[in-house]
């Protein structure tokens, strides 16, 4: 069955997987469906299951009970290993193959045209910022962040409907961070579906639309965010209790005069919308300079932060 046009839908129902002969569950009667052309995350601490989950989306890995079809069919059909493209967390990678020996081996694995080979696999050098001088390296000779990328270009070979990036910008520089959020918001728009798993929760709040908190096996939460929304951020500026609180009208009209917004005051606290750091940076500045005793400043925690603080969720 040929689905290389389409997207995945998945959907996923009581899925259980243990270990050590049943002693250690990574998954406990797991349930979700997973929208075709969705960005779709998975958050939670160390050990949760999500990998495990990554695992047997990808037909890697055996489930002791439950079914996930995709389209209809099994992960491990070979119609739908036609259109998936996976990033590992760890790269294994053969190191004595020069970067474009090895984009040229997978794309030969993929049964995709050998008369297209070489412009596939330069095109691909260029679209995850890889210089065509690195096609020549031997992969022992990359950086951790010049692996990433390799990594990610291989994933990307033959348009894939289907994408698995597991902590897809590990060790990449700033540079990188956008580029890979660039092609993952083209790759929404041309309406693939991608399975992010990652600890950089700021990433997955930007790129996803909908984000699940794993934990102990279970989905435990499930959260939908405005992918690539360009919120304001909200800054947390801690206030001398002994000075007592500013009227609210006062702080709105600082604020609104250094190009910020007021928000509200929860003592000692005031809260504040700013466009991004130098914002905050003229927030300060007015604050301090109309007397408001301000003790520090700091950056609201994220909704995603929030599920791994809150009680059960795994965080300190």
């Amino acid at each position: 069955m040929e689905i290389r046009s389409r997207v995945s839908g998945i959907t996923i129902a009581g899925l259980s997987k243990t270990y050590r002969g049943g002693q250690v569950k990574a998954l406990d009667q797991v349930s979700l469906e997973i929208h075709p052309g969705e960005a779709f995350g998975i958050i939670g601490p160390n050990g949760a299951g999500k990998t495990t989950l990554v695992g047997c989306l990808l037909g890697l890995l055996r489930p002791d009970s439950g079914t996930i079809a995709l389209d209809g069919m099994a992960p491990d059909d070979l119609a739908v290993k036609r259109v998936t493209g996976y990033l590992p967390e760890r790269l294994v990678l053969d190191r004595w193959m020069t970067g474009a020996g090895f984009l040229a081996y997978h794309h030969a694995l993929a049964g995709l045209p050998a008369a297209t080979r070489r412009a596939d696999c330069e095109a691909a050098f260029a679209r995850v910022g890889l210089e065509a001088a690195a096609g020549a390296q031997r992969v022992a000779r990359y950086s951790r962040g010049m692996l990433q990328r390799l990594g990610f270009a291989q994933a990307l070979l033959g348009s894939p409907r289907l994408l698995f990036l597991d902590e897809p910008i590990s060790g990449v520089d700033p540079a990188g961070v956008m580029l890979f959020r660039r092609i993952l918001g083209e790759l929404a728009a041309s309406g693939a579906t991608v399975i992010l798993n990652s600890h950089q929760l700021a990433e997955v709040e930007r790129v996803c639309t909908r984000v699940v908190f794993v934990q102990q096996g279970r989905i435990t939460s499930t959260s939908t965010v405005r992918a690539g929304a360009a919120e304001a951020r909200v800054l947390r500026v801690r206030l001398s209790a002994h000075a007592g609180m500013p009227d609210p009208a006062r702080l709105a009209e600082i604020a609104a005069a250094a190009g910020a917004g007021y928000r509200a005051t929860a003592p000692p606290d005031a809260r504040f919308s700013v466009a991004d750091d130098a914002g905050a940076t003229r927030l300060l500045a007015a604050l301090l300079a109309a007397g408001v005793p301000v003790v520090e400043a700091g950056p609201e925690e994220g909704r995603l932060e929030r599920l791994f603080t809150a009680p059960g969720g795994g965080g300190r």
